[in-house]
């Protein structure tokens, strides 16, 4: 385990982090999300190959396909495969937020106009309360015949959820318990609009008439720009650094970085936060459907793809928690991750992350060739963990893994905070992971080509 020396960010890392700040403003939602990853895979001449098509490909070929417009996975075909396998680096594209509901319009009292919303994972409530929001999402219209998806981003601020005045809850400081189907309704409107303005909007911004609007998933989204801060530039803070910040080094890296003797991964699941249980998460099919066709496409039988796999080695790669400035005893004591000091092991004995001590060796030792700074993190004790992608895919596609992070504060907040030289650690780690012929021998053994 190595420490990285205290300094300002560089100007490389800097310039990462606005890339990563562009990446995360142009991700409102998980659909978002995965065009947003499409941008950058086309434009480093990956090839979309669907799902529901016959797939064809070939050696030193780069490669992507999509599952709900929420999840996607793109490889890199090595140049020689004779004695093949695979190197994932897996991310989730959602983040927790509020999701619009199907009759979205609550009137009232007086002449307000509020929307019925319902909370998507863990959000830390208090901090969606005054600030002006937005929605983003997807809207299924009719064209002719057809039902088809587009993607809606609503950036002009149309809502907001206001407090209540101290005066009329004196004790909110003290601890105040919000009821989410009370506390948490969007202000819409003081009288201009009225019932069905919401759809009108969604439909507006989706280029068709109001009829034309079939159906949507629509989730407020958190405008507010994205800040570069500190005297020497050390943090930014931005809203859903939670995945977004791996999902943007898992994909930069995927794009920098060339393989010779096995196929490099990277996996980009949505509903982490909500538990990875449907057709597009962790826990689906997804990962393992897409792992065994690019083995059919190249010529492999059944029997190869599942001494592939077992060859093969999963970096779970979802952030971890910082040591707190004001509650430090929050954290464990030495397992305790700083910012700007490198990415982040996770552990856990009860195998709420993959990580142990064959797979930690692996990662650590491809970050210290690499000059990576490597921190460890374990949970209090006497405090539970949460679980993330790497042992739910592993129901799916069992292989070695270790679960990864990069450090951050104010985890499921609606504004979060990083430090700005994390993202390129983040992106060198990956980078190095995807370009070592990481070739594991019986469970005990491994070289590192």
């Amino acid at each position: 385990m190595t420490d990285a020396s205290v300094a300002a960010p560089s100007a490389q890392d800097l310039e990462v982090t606005a890339e990563l700040v562009e990446f995360i403003r142009q991700s409102p939602s998980m659909f978002h999300a995965v065009a947003t990853a499409r941008c950058m895979l086309d434009g480093a001449g990956f090839s979309y190959l669907p799902e529901g098509e016959p797939w064809r490909m070939g050696l030193g070929g780069a490669y992507y396909t999509v599952r709900n417009g929420s999840s996607l996975v793109a490889w890199r075909v090595g140049r020689r495969l004779d004695d093949y396998h695979f190197q994932i680096a897996a991310a989730h594209t959602d983040s927790p937020t509020f999701k619009v509901k199907a009759v979205p319009e609550l009137a009232g009292p007086r002449e307000y106009l509020r929307l019925d919303v319902e909370g998507y994972g863990g959000m830390i409530d208090s901090t969606w309360f005054d600030r002006p929001l937005g929605v983003a999402g997807r809207a299924i219209v009719r064209d002719g015949d057809r039902l088809e998806s587009r993607l809606v981003n609503i950036q002009k601020d149309v809502l907001l959820i206001p407090n209540v005045a101290i005066h009329f809850n004196r004790r909110v400081n003290e601890g105040y318990a919000y009821n989410k189907q009370v506390d948490l309704c969007p202000l819409f409107s003081a009288g201009a609009l009225h019932a069905g303005a919401f759809d009108a909007m969604v439909a507006e911004a989706a280029g068709v008439e109001p009829s034309q609007l079939v159906a949507r998933d629509m989730y407020l989204a958190n405008h507010q720009p994205a800040s570069i801060w500190g005297w020497r530039d050390e943090f930014v803070s931005a809203p859903k650094l939670d995945d977004l910040q791996c999902a943007f080094a898992a994909l930069k890296a995927l794009v920098a970085s060339g393989c010779e003797g096995h196929v490099s991964v990277c996996a980009l699941f949505d509903n982490e936060e909500v538990g990875s249980g449907s057709m597009q998460g962790a826990k689906s099919t997804f990962l393992r459907d897409v792992l065994e066709r690019i083995s059919s496409a190249l010529g492999k039988t059944a029997d190869e793809y599942r001494r592939a796999v077992a060859r093969s080695f999963l970096v779970s790669c979802d952030n971890a928690h910082a040591v707190h400035p004001n509650h430090p005893e929050k954290t464990d004591e030495v397992n305790a991750p700083q910012l700007n000091r490198g990415v982040v092991v996770k552990e856990a004995a009860n195998q709420k992350y993959t990580t142990d001590a064959f797979s930690r060796a692996v990662f650590c030792e491809l970050c210290r060739r690499a000059g990576v700074p490597v921190q460890a993190f374990a949970n209090r004790s006497d405090s539970a963990g949460g679980s993330t992608l790497g042992n739910l895919s592993a129901a799916q596609v069992s292989l070695h893994a270790v679960d990864v992070g990069l450090p951050q504060l104010a985890m499921h907040s609606a504004y979060e905070t990083a430090g700005t030289r994390d993202t390129a650690w983040g992106i060198r780690a990956l980078s190095a992971f995807f370009e070592t012929d990481v070739r594991l021998g019986d469970g005990e053994s491994v070289a590192l080509g």
